[in-house]
């Protein structure tokens, strides 16, 4: 008899009622996601990279808050772009790095894509590390690879630059918010 009652129980038909929420909840979302959208807008980016969806999320919502944006000039694609070649860095990269008696020499390589990211970025990047003065940067572009070489005199900063290493190296001198929403807003940051 249970039997026969839970296998009656299951057969029955199974109605789902889906209804909208009240109109209040639906104005309220709309009022709340309004101020959240607008609130996000006047802070500061926060996105640094490694999460292209987001950074670019990040993006547009400051250049839609920014009554001056000049969406002629706007390259959401070259940010994409350079986002890529982010995660080509930072997942791709075969790094090997020989520690120097005041620094490092770091030997990076990979696949054809991660190679042309290699070629964009660390050249670019080596730039923004020299203006940290207590260390002397050199990137060498070559045939198959490119080479970061990052010395000091200074033995704290010999073992800052140890400690660091390639994607440390490549990670320091938070400019990256700023140097996307520069190349978005169609600028051409370190000549990408």
């Amino acid at each position: 008899m249970r039997t026969r009652l839970l296998l009656a129980i299951l057969a029955a038909p199974t109605v789902l009622v889906v209804t909208s929420p009240p109109a209040s909840a639906q104005s309220a979302h709309s009022h709340t996601a309004g101020m959240a959208h607008g609130a996000a807008s006047a802070a500061a980016l926060t996105e640094p990279g490694q999460g292209a969806f987001a950074a670019l999320s990040e993006v547009v919502r400051v250049l839609e808050a920014d009554p001056d944006t000049d969406w002629s000039r706007v390259d959401l694609d070259g940010l994409r772009a350079h986002l890529v070649d982010m995660d080509l860095l930072a997942t791709g990269a075969v790094v090997e790095t020989t520690g120097l008696p005041d620094g490092l020499r770091a030997r990076a390589t990979g696949p054809a894509a991660v190679l042309g990211a290699l070629r964009r970025m660390v050249p670019a990047h080596a730039i923004q590390l020299r203006a940290d003065q207590s260390w002397t940067v050199e990137a060498v572009v070559g045939p198959k690879a490119v080479t970061l070489r990052v010395t000091a005199t200074d033995p704290a900063t010999v073992a800052r630059i140890q400690g660091l290493g390639f994607f440390g190296l490549m990670a320091s001198q938070d400019h990256h918010r700023a140097h996307h929403l520069a190349i978005a807003r169609g600028d051409t940051p370190h000549g990408h």
